[in-house]
């Protein structure tokens, strides 16, 4: 049902929205080189997430930012 899959995609979206919010109230400030391995192992396998994606979030996180917007 469509109204499954959005549920499915919202619930999906919500649980990396979490935990880039988790990475950057916990490592917020910290270098680029220690944010991004923190982020890559924090954040779930998420279809069209690609690398430049997760480079941008954690060079958000390094300057103090959180890109969740939680």
């Amino acid at each position: 049902m469509i109204a499954d899959r959005v549920t499915q995609e919202r619930e999906a979206n919500l649980t990396l929205f979490r935990v880039v919010h988790e990475v950057a109230v916990h490592h917020g400030g910290r270098p680029f080189h220690e944010v991004l391995p923190i982020l890559r192992r924090a954040l779930p396998p998420v279809p069209g997430l690609d690398e430049p994606e997760v480079r941008r979030i954690a060079e958000e996180i390094a300057v103090g930012r959180d890109p969740s917007g939680l």
